[in-house]
Order: structure tokens, then sequence, then C-alpha cells
């Protein structure tokens, strides 16, 4: 009695209280966190078992092979690639992380989804997977991008009795440029883009991102060279067309966008490399009347294909 006396006098100084425990306690502790994520719930057990499966599965080849996994790392940009719809295979959440909105999200969206495993794991884990990147408690894995085979853009165009209408990428090193040209090859028609295995941008978490969705409908095709798969396709009677700042053509003057056409964009520094230059059929220059000095590649290869797809119409 005597302590219930003393809260409730008016005396000044310390008074006996809880310590704001009552009002912490009041809040609770946020939304139920899916089956996927509560230790000892079956379906967390069925997750945990796919997860180590698919970690141990070997990596098939196709015709056109196949890309290394990847990890997206951080809360902002795991939850931008899940807005995005960039493949995901599983999201691994840190055991004890603080529960903000991005988290919430991020577990929201994976499982309205479906066929994200969700796992939690120690934050020592988490490290070694990301070699100690700052993951900030979120961590999201992309299966290999299942290339195509260059034949098989091809072989797209001829079962829809269509032009072939590709772009094919030289020395473009930057996933968001390839992305860019999956969307705009999505936009007007195309039949996919060609990039060479080496020293070039992938199907990386960022170019799914930046073509908006489109890379789920619009192959990419990986060529072992270049120069050689552009040989290939002249022989199959598609005109090779190469973008070029000093080309002899004109594009808006360019008879061959109207046909079957792959159209060759180089790196925005160097251009096009010597030996596929010599390949082309036509070196095109896009008029810049503002005085650029060139375009990068996602914006050269959208206007090309605007025409192509105007004239084709």
């Amino acid at each position: 009695m005597a302590a219930n006396n003393r809260r409730m006098s008016g005396k000044k100084g310390a008074q006996v209280g809880s310590g704001g425990q009552r009002r912490r306690g009041l809040e609770g502790k946020g939304p139920t966190p899916p089956a996927e994520m509560r230790k000892g719930h079956k379906k967390n057990r069925i997750a945990t078992a796919k997860a180590k499966q698919a970690a141990r599965r070997p990596v098939a080849r196709g015709r056109g092979g196949r890309s290394t996994s990847e990890m997206v790392v951080g809360r902002n940009p795991v939850v931008e690639a899940l807005r995005e719809g960039v493949p995901a295979t599983t999201l691994y959440v840190q055991q004890f992380i603080d529960n903000d909105e991005r988290v919430r999200e991020a577990l929201q969206l994976a499982a309205e989804r479906g066929g994200i495993n969700l796992m939690e794991a120690p934050r020592p884990e988490l490290d070694r997977m990301t070699n100690g990147l700052n993951h900030q408690g979120l961590v999201l894995q992309v299966p290999p991008y299942e290339y195509a085979h260059p034949e098989d853009l091809l072989d797209a165009a001829a079962d829809g009795g269509e032009d072939p209408l590709v772009v094919a990428l030289d020395g473009v090193t930057d996933p968001r440029n390839l992305g860019a040209v999956v969307r705009s090859v999505s936009a007007f028609g195309g039949h996919g883009v060609i990039v060479p295995e080496r020293r070039s941008a992938g199907m990386t978490a960022g170019a799914w991102k930046t073509s908006a969705g489109t890379a789920a409908r619009t192959p990419v095709a990986r060529a072992t060279n270049l120069t050689r798969t552009l040989e290939q396709y002249k022989k199959a009677g598609v005109a090779v067309v190469g973008l070029a700042a000093d080309g002899e053509d004109e594009l808006g003057e360019l008879a061959a966008l109207d046909g079957p056409v792959v159209i060759v964009v180089g790196s925005e520094g160097k251009g096009l490399s010597r030996l596929v230059g010599e390949t082309c059929d036509f070196r095109v220059r896009i008029p810049m009347p503002g005085g650029a000095e060139s375009l990068n590649a996602g914006v050269a290869a959208g206007i090309v294909l605007y025409e192509a797809a105007r004239r084709r119409a």
C-alpha cells in the first residue's frame, strides 16, 4: 500500500512506475511472419530442404549456355528487385532482424509471388555468402539465366512468319544498357538480343530490372564468337547493319531495315570493334543535329528499332 500511496501522491521527485514496459507490451511485435520463416513449422522445414537441394544441384548447360547464380544484397535493392519481377529462388533474412517497412515488404512480395524459398540465417552466414558486403539482413538469390542460342532467334522469326529483327551488342559492358536494349526490342517487335560470351554485359539482376520485366518474353542469346555468328546470319540471308558515328549511310536512307536484319551496336566509347565493323554489310550513322558526339547503346538501339518497326508497319 505504501508504494501505491507514493505513486499516486503529488510529491515531486522520482516515482515508482513500469519504466514504459506496459506501453511497449501493448505495441506488439508486428505481423506474424510467414510460415516458412517460423522455426519448427512444417513449411519452414520444407523450404530449408528445398534451398539446400537447390544449392547442391549441378548447373546444366543448354545450347545457349547458362550464367551463374547471383546475389542481390541490401534492403532497398532486394525490395526493388522483387517489385520488378526479377526471378529469384530464395530470400535470406537475418535472424533477429529489425523488422522495418522494407523487410515487411520484401517478405510480402516474396510470399505473393510464390516459388521463392524464405530462409532465416544468422548474420555470420549471410556475411559469408555475400563476401562481407553490407547486406542489411536481406539477401535475394537470383537463379542462373537461361541464354538462348543465336539460331533460336532466327527460328522464332520463321515460326511467326516474320523477317528477323535482332540486335547484337559489341563490347557493351553495362547491364543497364543491356536491359534497356531488351526493353526496346520487346517494344518494337524484335526477336531477341545477342551478346558475346566474353567482355560483355550479361543478364544480371540489374539488367532484369532495367528491362522492366520484358526479359521474361524477349530472349537473349549468347555467342561464343560474335563475328562468326554475324557471318552465319549473313549466310542465312540476314543483313548486318552496324551503327557508327562515321557510317557511310544515314539511317533514314537505309532500305535494309525493311527486311531481315541484325542491328549491331558498339560501346559508347570505342564503338564497333574492327572485326565486327568489317563484317557489317552497312555502317549507318544516326543524324544528330543537336551536336552530340554519341548515344549510349540503349538509346541508339531504340532509335533504329523504331525506324525498322515503322517501315515494317
